[in-house]
């Protein structure tokens, strides 16, 4: 079976977003680091709902840390299917990323926008996620640290109502995937 790498720096690094959500089981999931990649909190969503979600931004000084997934090809395929990226939400690109493990630079895919909206925020919710996956995969503290000291928002009613919808539909994917 072929495999792919993919870095996760959002949402998908917390387990019940990936597996669950997503209804992804990653083969390994590997603390890492993405250098020369900042992240950012400016990628507004698809529909108007008063916050934003996790993007990365080229930065040689920067870094940033995430989980690596090693998933099939088909698992890549869904996850770029559930994030929107043939309706250019995000762009899949090849990055240099480093397990925390080991040091060997490897190659892996992500997701990316150029799409920023620096006027909003991530919800409470959204960062919620971001900190839980940070601590189940052993990112380290200052990272953790840092993701807590982010400004946040409330979420909207509009945020929670296309939360809803997208949940259903992504459970409907799932369905039809399994």
């Amino acid at each position: 079976m072929s495999t792919v790498w993919y870095f996760a720096y959002g949402s998908n690094m917390q387990p019940g977003t990936f597996a669950g959500r997503r209804g992804i089981t990653p083969l390994r999931a590997l603390a890492a680091r993405a250098p020369g990649w900042r992240l950012t909190l400016d990628k507004p969503p698809l529909m108007p709902v008063g916050e934003s979600f996790a993007n990365l931004l080229r930065d040689e000084g920067a870094e940033t840390y995430g989980v690596l997934y090693e998933i099939t090809p088909d698992d890549l395929a869904h996850v770029e299917l559930t994030e929107g990226v043939l309706i250019d939400n995000y762009q899949r690109i090849a990055i240099a990323v480093t397990a925390l493990a080991a040091p060997e630079p490897m190659r892996a895919f992500t997701l990316v926008s150029d799409r920023r909206a620096p006027d909003l925020k991530p919800s409470v919710r959204y960062m919620s996620l971001l900190i839980e996956g940070a601590e189940t995969h052993g990112l380290p503290a200052e990272w953790i640290a840092m993701l807590r000291a982010l400004p946040t928002c409330a979420s909207s009613p509009e945020a929670v109502a296309a939360r809803s919808l997208l949940d259903a539909a992504l459970a409907g994917i799932r369905r039809r995937r399994d």
